[in-house]
């Protein structure tokens, strides 16, 4: 039995390690180290409930407003406040907009680039990879930057700066928007269209969503050659490698739904498992520290009253990060999750077939650009200059809340407990904490760990390509997974 340690991972948001035990050029088992503590639910133990809006999204540069969202829906829901439609609108469109550039992000800039490496040198794709991804000197960043900057406009306009804006409240968001600025917004999305059509897709948006099935995508990726677009040339890329065959998941996935509107949510909220849909039930949601530098407690907590006492000293853990579990099961969170629950027909099809893995991640990631972008549309058409974007209520003395929202990794939850005007519990469970989960008091590995089990590694790899490529597939955000 040989042993490795790969990491620390570059293009990472906060540290990560992986460990992994290799036999016949293939892992057999792996352990997922987060080695950083933060401490954030600690910090916001007896402060005003309200300061949760300003330290949570510090939690993360990358994904804040997901965090600001969970914190004032946590706060709407021990408030018990209905938010004005242009409000939800508002918060959506903020949201949606960190979303997609983060999915932006993860492909052009953390994810392609490792394809660009001299290991695949001999592949026939690999000049054509290199040129356009390579990292900081490629030429999809020159074409993507900007788009992106453009694109982020949107976030001045709706939520004064990114990140940590303070805009998002419980009672919706506090910038109204003016007719000239709906047009902006309009202008800003007609842009973004127009790069993603060009480079990203080489097709309209209607296209690409209305792909049905594994056949339809080839039969799309035929028509054109590889590099005429961005999406060709990663399912070129993942066909020569099958990366169907890699990063296969449990079967097991969790979506909150994310965008609320009225009630609803854009994306159905729930559980798919053993190819089924089911309800998801927040009383079934509990973490486990057993392998975690934490006190341990009488078993599995759920999260309104669970604890976060570090204890760095115990023996028998390895992470900061705790074991989230749904009904004592192990979770996948993300985009996949995201689009199988919501009942996609691609995306299930092709999980159908050959399971989750670091191709259907990607596919699922670049298949929700085109959704969401398509809804940022229609929010926009929805705005009413002169609506009401906010409603105000008072903070009860004592009070529970729950934030559930859907970040651009995965499901995102914040619960809160208040007692005499102060918070006197507050537990975040990130998106990379369900899927970059330990070993929890049965021994059953998280996500990642299992993702990881049958890797292939070349002769003579100290940093396994096909380990990288899975762990960037479930675009891990370290800082929030330790929060």
């Amino acid at each position: 039995m040989n042993r490795m340690v790969v990491g620390p991972f570059n293009r990472v948001e906060g540290d990560l390690e992986v460990r992994i035990e290799h036999e016949d050029n293939a892992v057999t088992r792996a352990e997922v180290v987060t080695p950083l503590y933060r401490g954030f639910e600690r910090m916001l133990l007896g402060k005003p409930p309200m300061d949760a809006l300003v330290y949570a999204p510090r939690i993360c540069g990358i994904c804040s407003v997901s965090q600001s969202v969970a914190a004032a829906q946590a706060l709407a829901s021990a408030m018990n406040i209905r938010l004005p439609q242009n409000g939800e609108l508002a918060v959506n469109l903020i949201h949606a907009t960190e979303n997609v550039a983060d999915h932006l992000t993860h492909f052009y800039l953390f994810f392609m680039p490792d394809f660009a490496r001299d290991t695949y040198q001999s592949e026939a794709w690999h000049p054509d990879i290199k040129t356009r991804f390579t990292a900081m000197k490629g030429t999809a960043p020159e074409d993507v930057l900007p788009a992106r900057a453009q694109f982020m406009h949107i976030m001045g306009i709706l939520a004064g700066k990114w990140p940590h804006t303070l805009s998002i409240q419980p009672g919706g968001s506090t910038r109204s928007v003016a007719p000239g600025e709906i047009a902006r917004l309009d202008a800003i999305l007609k842009a973004f269209r127009r790069f993603l059509e060009r480079h990203l897709y080489g097709d309209r948006l209607e296209r690409i969503v209305s792909l049905q099935c594994a056949q339809d995508l080839a039969a799309w990726s035929a028509e054109r050659p590889p590099e005429t677009c961005d999406f060709r040339r990663f399912l070129n890329v993942s066909a020569a490698l099958e990366l169907d065959r890699l990063g296969r998941s449990s079967g097991r996935f969790l979506s909150y739904g994310g965008y609320a509107m009225q009630g609803a949510t854009l994306f159905r909220r729930g559980v798919f498992m053993t190819g089924n849909y089911a309800p998801f039930d927040a009383r079934s949601v509990t973490e486990d520290t057993s392998s975690s530098w934490y006190k341990p407690g009488t078993g599995p907590e759920h999260p309104m009253t669970g604890t976060t006492d570090p204890d760095a000293d115990r023996s028998e853990a390895y992470s900061w990060c705790k074991a989230p579990r749904l009904d004592g099961e192990i979770m996948e969170v993300g985009a996949l999750a995201r689009q199988l629950i919501d009942g996609n027909a691609l995306i299930r099809d092709l999980v159908a077939r050959k399971g989750g893995s670091v191709h259907t991640r990607i596919v699922a990631r670049l298949l929700e650009i085109a959704l969401v972008v398509m809804a940022m549309e229609r929010w926009v058409a929805a705005l009413q200059a002169d609506g009401k974007y906010i409603v105000h209520e008072k903070i009860p003395a004592s009070g529970e809340g729950i934030g559930l929202t859907e970040a651009a990794r995965g499901s995102l939850g914040h619960w809160l407990s208040i007692e005499n005007g102060r918070i006197a519990n507050y537990q975040i469970i990130a998106p990379t904490t369900w899927n970059f989960s330990p070993r929890d008091g049965a021994g059953v590995a998280g996500p990642l760990e299992l993702a990881l089990v049958g890797a292939p590694i070349r002769p003579g790899e100290t940093d396994p390509v096909s380990v990288q490529h899975i762990v960037r597939s479930f675009d891990p955000c370290m800082v929030c997974t330790v929060h």
